[in-house]
């Protein structure tokens, strides 16, 4: 008997890690760095050659169906392929040939999923804890976004499992480019309270891809420089125009003119801050700034001394959270008080009516001479 539970356990032993190891294998992981630089185009071809038969992702699915395998999907990474599939662009002047290789990749991606489990990463393949340490509510929408564009990209239903341990690896991120992520997700986020445009979703999808474990140091600092260069493109798309005007009277209506220049109407407010109580000025609700365009609003000011004022143009949302960074309005009041110019004109009066009653003596004094 004792023999026969030391053969058993002995067996035991020996087919676990063997089952272990059947099973990773029949894991198929779809992970890549980054190649898409944050404004479009590609950094360089190499992920051309990855999707070759040949090549670290074609050998993947290059391969005899199987109704055994497990695919785990980074989404960013079929995006950048789909991008492939047209005329797409190099950071560099070579001519780009990835085209029909990514067409080629991607039908036979689906052809060999198609019928097996398919697991989305978060969208850029983030680390998992820095990416809940940095932005825990971010994390969820990588999720929600990646299942969304991968089920799009492959014409089918796939899953999304945040707690079933599928993402590996650790990111070696600077606190430097930490805080470059962590600006530039801010900044989109804000801006998003007030745009609700699919361009800009997927610009702050893809600040995912700066957390991912795949990037080397070069390529952190490469797509963390992107980024940064693209958000801030991006936040310019919706402002209000700098400006210096000159006031002469006690109230004026200034021109000031609001600019977006994103594919989908805006509504936001417009709070107008003095820095000092020279002035008093409006503020501006509920302003709706159509596609493409500019809007010119009319804003009163009524002057309480002259000098010189700085008013803060904000943009907020409809909660008073701010949206984008301020504009400068330059104020130079040259106003005279209405005391001050009735005093003066009534001097003015009295030295106009003395200088005549002094001529009048003079001709007078000059006529009794000649008699």
């Amino acid at each position: 008997m004792k023999k026969f539970i030391g053969c058993f356990f002995t067996a035991l032993f020996l087919l676990a890690p063997l089952s272990l190891i059947q099973a990773d294998s029949n894991i198929v992981r779809i992970i890549s760095p980054a190649h898409q630089t944050f404004s479009g185009e590609f950094r360089n071809d190499d992920l051309a050659q990855e999707l070759t038969p040949s090549g670290k992702l074609g050998q993947l699915v290059f391969v005899p169906v199987s109704r055994l395998k497990i695919w785990v999907i980074d989404p960013a990474l079929i995006d950048e392929i789909t991008a492939m599939t047209g005329d797409y662009k190099l950071a560099t002047d070579v001519a780009p040939v990835g085209s029909q290789i990514a067409s080629n990749w991607l039908g036979q991606l689906q052809k060999v999923s198609r019928g097996n489990e398919v697991i989305a990463l978060a969208y850029g393949n983030p680390d998992i804890a820095l990416a809940k340490s940095l932005a825990p509510s971010e994390l969820k929408m990588y999720y929600a976004f990646g299942k969304s564009q991968l089920q799009i990209a492959l014409g089918r239903i796939v899953h999304s499992e945040p707690e079933g341990g599928w993402s590996t690896g650790k990111s070696k991120l600077s606190p430097l480019l930490k805080k470059n992520y962590s600006d530039s997700r801010k900044a989109l986020t804000r801006l998003s309270r007030a745009v609700e445009d699919a361009d800009l979703m997927l610009l702050r999808a893809r600040l995912g891809r700066l957390l991912s474990p795949s990037l080397d140091k070069d390529s952190r600092d490469y797509f963390s420089y992107s980024a940064k260069t693209a958000v801030e493109a991006q936040v310019r798309k919706l402002r209000i125009n700098p400006g210096k005007y000159q006031v002469t009277t006690d109230s004026a209506k200034l021109p000031v003119t609001v600019i977006n220049e994103f594919a989908v109407d805006v509504m936001v407010n417009i709070e107008m801050t003095p820095m000092n109580s020279r002035v008093v000025v409006e503020n501006f609700a509920g302003v709706v700034v159509p596609a493409k365009s500019k809007k010119q609003l009319e804003l009163t000011l009524d002057v309480i001394a002259p000098g010189e004022t700085t008013i803060f143009a904000q943009i907020t949302d409809a909660t008073s959270v701010n949206v984008v960074p301020p504009s400068i309005l330059q104020i130079n009041s040259t106003v005279i008080d209405k005391r001050v110019t009735w005093f003066t004109t009534g001097a003015a009066i009295l030295l106009l009516l003395a200088a005549l009653t002094q001529s009048v003596r003079r001709v007078r004094k000059g006529r009794n001479d000649e008699i």
